[in-house]
């Protein structure tokens, strides 16, 4: 570290260039550089960043003994191996979701963390959405009474996405539907069951003998509590969407229909839930028309990164405000900041890797339990 601050490197430039600038502006990071194989993609982002600092290669990354963390963003099955590569090499690792597609590089992590004595964060979007934080402080409030059930969801069509893409079972890539309700539950995930549905065109089942577009899931916690949640990747032409749906003894919430779509909560009266209650007696519904922006547990220099293009530096508390959602719902400056003071701060992340591991060993086995007729399986503890 240079005088208490990191240095840290983003690899993986597709997606992850909308983190480069937040790690930039972070004010406790002295220096951030960049990882790209493309070149000419590596130069375009440094450019428009001001970057520096570039690298050809992991292993270009991994040999710069000043680097003190690494945010890999970059494809699902190189996640496991790459995560321990940085682990080993003696450097923090936060990586993009899922944290691994099976149960062996799930362990394989943990081991790496354990015996480099290295922070590992999964940057889990839909922890640190408006919508999540929004039900998170209706269920601390209150407001929302006792969590009855949780659902979850995530459509997404990956047609013509990168080639490792093509078939990948829905809920190896589940973690988006499946965090929130861990999350939320007050608890981990101990059992799960699914079921596959549909038919996909053979080219699409080779790569991982993935025979299913969309699979839906059901969930035990250690608290007594269920849920469910449903995953479609393939052939399934409903309009993108990670939703998040709380039923509460007094208040429950639903997402829109789309993603950026306004969500609705639903109160009971009275209530205190009564025996006097009248039967029959209306639920009222209200649409959410604004969700609070939790900028402020942000350094003022990441609160433009909440809104996206709508912020203006010369009024920054109107436009927190009224603008639009930054990337996935204002969540990418609050994965930074949290992953940034674990580190200085010598705690593990919100999004550990128990936390990691819970979410992600759930979709794995429910892939796997889709493929058994929808047999119960039991989560590694």
């Amino acid at each position: 570290m240079q005088n208490g601050k990191l240095k840290a490197v983003v690899v993986g430039l597709g997606f992850g260039g909308a983190f480069v600038p937040i790690w930039r502006d972070h004010p406790d990071v002295a220096e951030v550089g960049v990882c790209e194989l493309d070149p000419n993609l590596r130069e375009r982002v440094s450019a428009e960043h001001g970057i520096s600092l570039t690298y050809a290669s992991l292993d270009e990354v991994l040999a710069d003994e000043t680097v003190d963390a690494v945010h890999l963003v970059t494809a699902i099955p190189d996640h496991a191996e790459q995560t321990v590569r940085v682990l080993d090499a003696g450097k923090h690792c936060a990586c993009t979701v899922p944290m691994a597609t099976s149960l062996e590089g799930i362990q394989a992590i943990r081991d790496a963390v354990g015996r480099s004595g290295k922070q590992y964060m999964m940057m889990e979007t839909t922890l640190y959405t408006y919508q999540y934080l929004y039900v998170r402080r209706l269920l601390e409030s209150g407001e929302l009474g006792r969590v009855q059930f949780l659902r979850g969801s995530h459509y997404q069509d990956m047609e013509n996405w990168p080639s490792y893409w093509a078939g990948l079972p829905p809920f190896w890539y589940g973690t988006h539907a499946i965090a929130p309700l861990v999350g939320l539950s007050g608890s981990r995930i101990t059992a799960v069951s699914c079921l596959g549905s549909g038919t996909m065109r053979p080219e699409l089942t080779e790569r991982y003998g993935n025979p299913f577009p969309i699979e839906t899931a059901h969930f035990r916690f250690e608290n007594g509590l269920a849920a469910e949640a449903t995953r479609s990747l393939f052939e399934t032409a409903r309009t993108y969407q990670e939703g998040l749906f709380v039923y509460g003894s007094k208040k429950s919430f639903e997402w829109g229909f789309a993603d950026g779509d306004k969500p609705y909560v639903t109160s009971l009266l009275p209530a205190d839930g009564t025996a006097g209650r009248p039967r029959g007696l209306p639920t009222p519904v209200e649409i959410v028309e604004e969700l609070p922006n939790d900028f402020s547990s942000l350094p003022e220099p990441l609160w433009r990164y909440t809104v996206g293009g709508d912020y203006d530096p010369t009024n920054p508390q109107l436009s927190l405000k009224k603008g639009a959602g930054g990337g996935h719902h204002g969540s990418h400056p609050h994965l930074v900041h949290e992953f940034v003071r674990s580190i200085l701060e010598n705690r593990t992340p919100a999004v550990d890797c128990s936390l990691a591991a819970n979410i992600t060993a759930a979709g794995i086995l429910a892939h796997q339990s889709a493929l058994l007729g929808g047999q119960w399986l039991t989560l590694p503890g």
